[in-house]
């Protein structure tokens, strides 16, 4: 029957002629909702949930951020040449590296986790980069042990970079399945929030150590107090994680405490992990992702990662300066990122990301053409306008990128098509602009890498759906209110007509 198939059009005789039987069919094809098929949110488990992500997501990008800021120690450390340029790209390199497994670690927590659920999978993916981290703080150095020195550092790095893989895919899935529809923009960017306290933290810690310590107590111990730290922090996010609920999406999905109806059913019921299956049935959405994610990750790394290395390394600053005048920035990002996921929620996250992606394409060159001038105010304002740029990107991006899949595959997709991305863009980004920056002689680079990275950025944000306000695909409707659950419901049913 033509009308059994929801992509062909009925044909308009038969519908006249049995109107009572394709009234049942439409009806069986787009159920209307019941009340019992609506989530309604409990206020306080949401909270808990986004605190357990965003502190979780903190530690592991303290932890990962630590290594970025210490690059150039690091490099003496383990690396030692005789060149600076030859030491820097060696960690740069090793830092790299861990970007390389990170599909890797997507490919094999993202699946598991639509399978076994998404807590189980995010209290070991902590698990991992807190052992990473304190390992890194323990290995010898190359004067001592020689080459096994960099081995085991490229080791325990890819070791972090596996477990990052499952980390954010699942840290916003499960932000985004726990956050009622209208509000998923502003708890999703307590997740950023987490990132930049991860950052900060490591910059501040790694701040301080500069500044207390001489540059020889810098190579011999002091270095490795930041990762020593990590293992204690990893402790404190898997107790928060470990006290957690699964999400109320997944245990629809499941068969668990929150059921629901054909209406809320979108029609699949079993969390199938299935690597296959996502890039089969996916890939225009997971291409989507990757460019989307690119953009945003090159121009993130850039200004959270490689800024201070630029600043001392090719503006001639010192770390502590490069590190003080970053620190501020992030802080102010900070105070702004959960207004600009509340923006996102009223305005669309189209718009938001669109002028974040604008933000980089217009203001880079005229940004670090104001770095560039070394003054600390010119400096100040020139990374603000980066920051700015960032920072709508940073409120808006882990509310959008899990609403592009369905719940069955989001944790798996999310994270094959956010760590594919990450790996070949993101971790790159402080390798990639060191070497054109030597090949070219100028060090205006970063800004040119950023305008190329935006305006790919553009053209994915132009093709994307806006999904602010709308139920994830996959899963029912998410209400904070009985009420708002009954006006849902009552939208469905037209006004009788006299």
């Amino acid at each position: 029957m033509a009308a059994s198939d929801p992509h062909q059009v009925a044909d308009p005789e038969a519908v006249k002629r049995h109107p009572a039987l394709f009234r049942a069919i439409r009806k069986r094809q787009n159920p209307k909702l019941r009340r019992t098929d609506i989530t309604i949110t409990d206020d306080q488990a949401v909270k808990r949930a986004v605190k357990a992500a965003s502190l979780g997501n903190a530690m592991e990008w303290f932890d990962f951020g630590i290594y970025s800021y210490l690059a150039g120690t690091l490099g003496h450390v383990f690396f030692p040449s005789g060149n600076d340029t030859t030491q820097l790209l060696s960690s740069f390199a090793t830092f790299a590296v861990a970007f390389l497994v990170r599909p890797l670690g997507g490919m094999f927590f993202g699946p598991m986790g639509d399978k076994v659920g998404r807590k189980k999978v995010l209290a070991l993916t902590m698990i991992m980069m807190a052992i990473g981290t304190f390992a890194i703080g323990l290995i010898p150095s190359h004067q001592s042990i020689g080459i096994w020195a960099a081995v085991l550092l490229i080791f325990f790095r890819m070791l972090q970079g596996f477990s990052t893989g499952g980390e954010y895919g699942g840290a916003s899935t499960f932000i985004a399945e726990y956050a009622p529809d209208k509000r998923r923009g502003f708890f999703g960017s307590f997740l950023e929030f987490g990132t930049l306290a991860g950052y900060v933290g490591a910059a501040g810690l790694v701040t301080l150590l500069y500044a207390l310590l001489s540059d020889a107590q810098m190579d011999s111990w002091g270095w490795r107090i930041p990762f020593l730290v990590a293992g204690p922090l990893g402790l404190v996010g898997l107790y928060l994680r470990l006290r957690l609920d699964e999400t109320p999406a997944f245990q629809k999905l499941e068969g668990g405490t929150a059921h629901a109806t054909e209406a809320a059913d979108s029609v699949e019921t079993t969390a199938k992990g299935d690597l296959a299956k996502i890039f089969r049935d996916y890939w225009p959405t997971l291409i989507l992702c990757i460019c989307l994610v690119g953009a945003y990750n090159i121009t993130d790394y850039m200004l959270l990662s490689y800024m201070p290395t630029y600043l001392s390394d090719e503006l001639g600053y010192s770390e502590t300066h490069g590190l003080l005048i970053l620190l501020a920035v992030m802080v102010f990002l900070m105070l702004i990122i959960n207004q600009i996921g509340k923006l996102s929620d009223r305005f669309g996250r189209k718009p938001l990301l669109m002028t974040g992606m604008l933000g980089f394409l217009i203001f880079s060159l005229p940004a670090f053409l104001l770095i560039r001038q070394g003054s600390i105010p010119a400096i100040t304002i020139g990374m603000l306008l980066l920051g700015l740029s960032l920072v709508c990107m940073l409120g808006t991006m882990s509310a959008a990128l899990p609403a592009l899949f369905p719940t069955n595959v989001r944790y798996g997709s999310l994270s094959v098509g956010y760590n594919l991305s990450a790996s070949l863009f993101g971790g790159t980004t402080p390798l990639v602009i060191t070497a054109l920056i030597s090949v070219s002689g100028t060090n205006l680079m970063p800004a040119y890498y950023a305008m190329a990275a935006a305006l790919v950025g553009v053209i994915a944000v132009a093709c994307m759906k806006e999904t602010a306000n709308k139920p994830l695909a996959g899963s029912p409707p998410s209400v904070e209110t009985t009420a708002e659950a009954e006006e849902l419901v009552a939208s469905q049913t037209p006004d009788p007509k006299f």
